[in-house]
């Protein structure tokens, strides 16, 4: 019922504090660890109440055994009404406050009566005093400081069970926020890749689709490394990462089909620390970055141009470059940015998704090109 501290149990979200026999009888009575030593808790106080009371007793008034025997037994008696205190604060607990507040009124009553008719049984019963009238005397008797210790006790033990309780509805709030930021950021990370392969998608085969009328052998060479491509975005799909390795391979895939379509207008080179391949990173979080300057760094430039990737590793940090010398701050289509167009932008989210901020993607166009640039903890390989 309650979060967790330590370790968390889904069902009855429990604390696990290593004590094992403890843990197993209180999941067999169905209470979770921290009610449990709560109440435990709630029973040494009210120990510790009844052996300073009993114990001044003993001391000035009766120096009998059976002062102690019946201190002992009463104490239990009121542990046990703490427990039903419990019980009845949870049958009240979900009602208006007003039930609830006449609950406990009556509550208090009853447990005036039931603990003071146990002590009337330990103190005076067993010497023959068993009359109603008696026993009618007793309780009027009790109706002072000694009801007032009766009293406090139930509101004691209620005090510390609407605690508990406070406490468990500020945590499952807590744990509801949790599960909800989780199922929306795979949500948001499902979004993002759905977006990002049909515009990839979209690209290929319209390039495809003019290929058909001009040159039939390169439209099916491109369709075969289509296929393969498809592949790894089908197989991708569900993976949270994939290593840079993987990642390569398929953006070589990329560009060899977009080499059918520009030929030697457009070349790829690489610069990578063959350390970083084991390197993990969202999938296909690359490829916009090389369609945007494919489509808008080479692609208006007559003669073409190079993309380059460059992948170095420093001490913490792997830093990943992509640029081309396209026609850079001349283009009249501007090249998309981290802020604007679907492509970059994804490909940005997802890289603050799964690092943090300072993995975010930063552009620059210039008169020599286009350049994008992000990088990756070290540690995450």
């Amino acid at each position: 019922m309650c979060g967790t501290v330590a370790s968390y149990n889904s069902n009855h979200n429990s604390i696990n504090f290593g004590n094992q026999p403890q843990d197993n009888l209180l999941k067999q009575l169905n209470i979770s660890t921290i009610w449990g030593k709560s109440f435990l808790l709630l029973c040494l106080w009210y120990t510790f109440i009844f052996a300073i009371g009993v114990t001044f007793q003993y001391i000035t008034l009766r120096p009998f055994a059976s002062t102690i025997i019946n201190g002992v037994l009463l104490n239990i008696s009121v542990c046990m009404m703490a427990w039903i205190a419990w019980q009845w604060s949870s049958l009240l607990f979900k009602r208006r406050i007003v039930v609830q507040i006449a609950g406990h009124l009556v509550g208090i009553i009853l447990s005036f009566i039931i603990l003071a008719s146990i002590s009337y049984f330990l103190e005076y019963y067993l010497d023959d005093f068993t009359s109603y009238e008696e026993w009618q005397e007793y309780l009027l008797e009790q109706l002072g400081v000694a009801s007032m210790q009766y009293n406090l006790e139930y509101v004691t033990a209620i005090t510390v069970y609407y605690i508990i309780r406070y406490i468990e509805t500020i945590r499952e709030k807590e744990n509801e926020k949790t599960k909800l930021a989780i199922a929306n950021n795979q949500m948001q990370m499902a979004l993002l890749k759905s977006q990002i392969n049909p515009h990839f998608l979209f690209n290929t085969l319209n390039s495809i689709s003019t290929l058909m009328g001009t040159d039939k052998i390169k439209a099916r060479k491109m369709m075969s490394m289509l296929s393969d491509v498809i592949r790894y975005a089908l197989d991708s799909n569900d993976l949270p990462a994939i290593s840079l390795s993987e990642e390569l391979e398929f953006i070589r895939n990329y560009i060899s089909i977009q080499q059918v379509r520009f030929g030697e207008r457009l070349a790829f080179r690489e610069d990578i620390d063959k350390e970083c391949l084991s390197l993990k990173l969202p999938p296909m979080v690359l490829q916009p970055l090389v369609e945007n300057s494919v489509k808008h760094g080479i692609s208006p430039k007559e003669e073409g141009g190079i993309i380059t990737l460059r992948i170095k590793r420093d001490k913490e940090w792997v830093n990943i470059e992509l640029n081309d010398n396209g026609v850079g701050i001349h283009n009249n289509s501007e090249y998309e940015t981290s802020q604007s167009g679907v492509g970059l932008k994804n490909s940005d989210e997802r890289l603050k998704n799964m690092f943090d901020y300072r993995s975010r993607l930063k552009t620059k166009a210039t008169e020599v090109g286009y350049a994008v640039n992000f990088q990756i903890p070290w540690k995450t390989r």
